[in-house]
């Protein structure tokens, strides 16, 4: 079911399904909850899955300024809202980013900790300037000549020639967001800090998920990291991009399960 979150610095929405140990998963840029979907209707018969929609997505209205650690806090009024003590955070991408804020501002609610194609890592210069362009590609063009420029490049080669409809319906959810959002996404995520030491502070179990295709976080890039936390977990897809939890939507459900019930 859909609730609204009412709380003196935020407003937005989020899905509570399913009863038991408590997860939450986080989508990424430019989606919206609905990301999730498949993973969230199997993993609800067994758990309480939360899937909100971040500020500036789906339901949930842009609140300004916009950061990871404000997205973090949004995270953290559900929480509370939903009087949760501990839960297992999963973020894809960007929603990566927000977990990892949210572990390092309250690791007392952390029970387990996902990068979904994600990283602890701070942006590089190259990628920041990459960044920079197509913000201002969205000021001249819009929204549209940038989703359906960026958005062929989240999946892997295979998935983009087997199921291409795929492809469309991220483009289709990427034109939902309004660009001064998906222009607030790319200003945060260019200011975010590196937070591999978090990964060496944390006391939760780190799932590590890893498409081998996937070019806007590259496998290589994040591997080094996977010896930091004390306890990891680590999946790697083979011919998969950056979105994992549609081109291989069944094993991404399998792998989550297993880290939820290990993390319990």
């Amino acid at each position: 079911m859909w609730k609204e979150l009412n709380h003196a610095k935020f407003s937005g929405a989020y899905q509570v399904t399913g009863k038991g140990t408590p997860v939450m998963l986080l989508h990424g840029f430019p989606e919206n909850s609905e990301v999730w979907a498949q993973q969230q209707s199997n993993l609800q018969a067994n758990y309480c899955v939360i899937t909100p929609d971040l500020p500036g997505s789906g339901r949930s209205p842009l609140t300004q300024p916009l950061s990871m650690e404000s997205m973090a806090d949004f995270v953290h009024a559900i929480v509370l809202a939903e009087g949760i003590d501990k839960l297992t955070v999963i973020g894809h991408s960007m929603g990566g980013y927000v977990a990892l804020a949210f572990a390092e501002k309250y690791p007392q609610h952390l029970q387990g900790l996902g990068l979904f194609h994600s990283t602890a890592a701070a942006d590089t210069e190259e990628k920041k300037e990459a960044r920079r362009k197509s913000i201002k590609l969205m000021e001249q063009y819009g929204s549209e000549a940038f989703v359906r420029q960026a958005v062929p490049g989240m999946f892997s080669p295979h998935t983009k020639s087997t199921q291409p409809a795929l492809v469309e319906a991220l483009v289709q959810m990427g034109m939902l967001c309004k660009v001064e959002a998906l222009i607030a996404y790319y200003e945060a995520m260019i200011q975010r800090p590196d937070r591999k030491t978090v990964l060496q502070q944390i006391q939760a179990p780190v799932l590590f998920i890893m498409g081998k295709d996937d070019t806007a976080v590259p496998m290589d890039s994040v591997l080094p990291q996977v010896t930091l936390p004390p306890k990891s977990s680590i999946h790697i897809f083979e011919h998969t991009g950056h979105m994992g939890m549609w081109e291989v939507a069944q094993e991404s459900t399998l792998v989550l399960q297993q880290f939820i019930e290990f993390c319990k």
